[in-house]
């Protein structure tokens, strides 16, 4: 699943950890000093968190911390999600780019002062390949390390691999010292036992050291003195909190008891007042709805012209009201981000949504419309946005009749292909297109609406072309066709990219948004 649904099923464990400002002891932003240098910077969010190991982790909050404690091979600098740049080391790549060569920057170490290897970047990449238990192992499927000599490592694919270098920013694959890890129950198989002892302590080069982890309370990270990167670290702790309501972490951050809120809503934002800096920007979750291309599933919406009828019948200025700040019109299945999406999205246009329908053979029979009722993204609840739907699609002579249901109960049959008409979201796997490709026809997402990869063989052709693009201009252009068939025709009808609100006080700058760590925990800063 994307990773909006793995944030779900981390929300549903998170749900029962209330946790209040006030639990926070002498970790709250009123005993710092941050505005003068230093001192203790307290961010706010609801967390996704379930471990402090980089190699079995896959949710957001723990994107948001490891990126601060260990570094990746190539990161992306601020918000920028389209160009990996170097992290821990510099890379180069074959014409037909299956193999990727990595060189270790000079003086790079760990927290301990032990100087980063290649022995640790094999390590740390097979130790993800081998865990069977971790979320993340998928992102090095068909992926080979090889060590060249004690500074250079080459990743090899059997086909093209553009998306690799995005792939490895992810703080999933982090490099560890291995022989810490090592000591302490590290392996590169199921064997493995250290995720407790990562859970307590840290292995990494970042600017940040984990001091102590609690999945329901808090995360306290330290200093690194030994850091030696391009982001020097600007306090001595940054202690994450988890608050589960946005409505506390806008109290707390307007009172002072914070520095930095996470999970505000576009309605928040706008009330907290001069002096707080607010980065408001478009998520990389997308709200769409499937239509089921099964006739043994769906009925009348396996014909294209049901799913032509519904595209066209949307007011999809209307529907982005429900969003709020820093939302936006989703112009496809790739948000628009990313190299290769739409520049416009669908207008709502009645007359070719009516005649589409009478094309269809549609009666004015109920079709039922499914969702989860119990997880907003970006602060977008579904049920307005599914009642705002039916309204439009009667306009249009469609009959819908909502049917909502816990996240729990929906992701199964929506999973096995058995919705016929359903609301939902999807998040990239990694920062980059190809994380957008499983919608189509024959793969993930695509067979989840029952569309097999010969009921379109033009688009099918063209998800080949973009996983074997060999240059970056062919990749994009591929990704552009695509992203431009997808959203003429398909099961599939994006409607809107969720915002998401960063808000920090008037002590901190550097606020950064980013589609994998959230926020950049290395570019915060006092204020001066």
């Amino acid at each position: 699943m994307g990773r909006s649904h793995r944030h779900a099923a981390a929300a549903l464990i998170a749900v029962a950890a209330i946790a209040l400002a006030g639990c926070s002891g002498g970790n709250s932003a009123n005993n710092s000093n941050s505005s003068s240098g230093g001192g203790t910077l307290v961010v706010d969010t609801a967390f996704s968190l379930e471990t402090g190991d980089p190699g079995r982790n896959y949710v957001p909050t723990g994107n948001l911390v490891l990126h601060a404690v260990y570094d990746t091979l190539l990161t992306f600098q601020g918000s920028d999600s389209s160009t990996p740049k170097p992290d821990l080391a510099t890379m180069k790549q074959n014409s037909d780019a299956t193999e990727f060569t990595f060189t270790i920057q000079d003086g790079r170490k760990f927290s301990d002062g032990t100087p980063v290897t290649a022995d640790d970047v094999v390590f740390s990449l097979d130790r993800v390949a081998g865990i069977t238990d971790s979320k993340a192992n998928f992102l090095m499927a068909g992926i080979t390390v090889t060590k060249v000599d004690d500074k250079t490592v080459k990743l090899s694919t059997k086909t093209p691999s553009l998306q690799l270098p995005a792939i490895v920013t992810n703080p999933s694959l982090a490099i560890l010292n291995s022989k810490v890890v090592e000591k302490n129950g590290g392996k590169t198989d199921t064997s493995d036992t250290a995720k407790s002892w990562l859970d307590a302590n840290s292995a990494g080069s970042g600017p940040y050291k984990l001091q102590s982890l609690d999945l329901t309370q808090q995360v306290v990270l330290v200093k690194n003195d030994k850091y030696d990167g391009s982001d020097k670290p600007a306090y001595d702790k940054i202690v994450v909190r988890n608050i589960s309501r946005s409505s506390t972490q806008l109290t707390n951050l307007k009172g002072g008891d914070s520095n930095v809120a996470v999970d505000l809503s576009g309605d928040q934002v706008k009330n907290l007042g001069s002096g707080f800096t607010v980065n408001s920007a478009p998520s990389a979750e997308t709200l769409f709805l499937l239509i089921n291309q099964d006739k043994n599933v769906g009925g009348v919406t396996a014909n294209p012209k049901f799913a032509e009828a519904v595209r066209y019948a949307l007011d999809y200025d209307k529907l982005l009201e429900l969003a709020g700040k820093g939302s936006v019109q989703a112009t496809g299945v790739i948000p628009p981000m990313f190299p290769g999406a739409n520049k416009t999205g669908v207008k709502q246009d009645l007359d070719r949504a009516k005649a589409a329908l009478a094309a269809s053979g549609y009666k004015g029979e109920q079709i039922k419309l499914q969702f989860p009722n119990d997880n907003p993204v970006g602060g977008v609840e579904f049920t307005p946005v599914a009642e705002r739907v039916q309204e439009q699609l009667k306009a249009a002579g469609i009959n819908a009749t909502l049917a909502p249901a816990p996240f729990a109960t929906e992701v199964q049959p929506y999973v096995k292909a058995q919705e016929a008409f359903s609301l939902w979201y999807w998040g990239p796997d990694y920062a980059d297109s190809s994380s957008f490709l499983p919608f189509g026809p024959g793969q993930k997402v695509g067979l989840r609406a029952g569309w097999p990869a010969d009921a379109d063989p033009g688009i099918a052709n063209l998800v080949t072309k973009a996983q074997n693009a060999t240059s970056v201009d062919e990749r994009n252009t591929a990704f552009g066709d695509y992203a431009k068939a997808m959203q003429e025709s398909g099961p599939f009808v994006p409607l809107i990219v969720p915002g998401i609100n960063l808000a920090s006080s008037p002590k901190v700058a550097g606020l950064q948004y980013n589609v994998t760590w959230t926020l950049d925990l290395r570019t915060l800063h006092p204020a001066k």
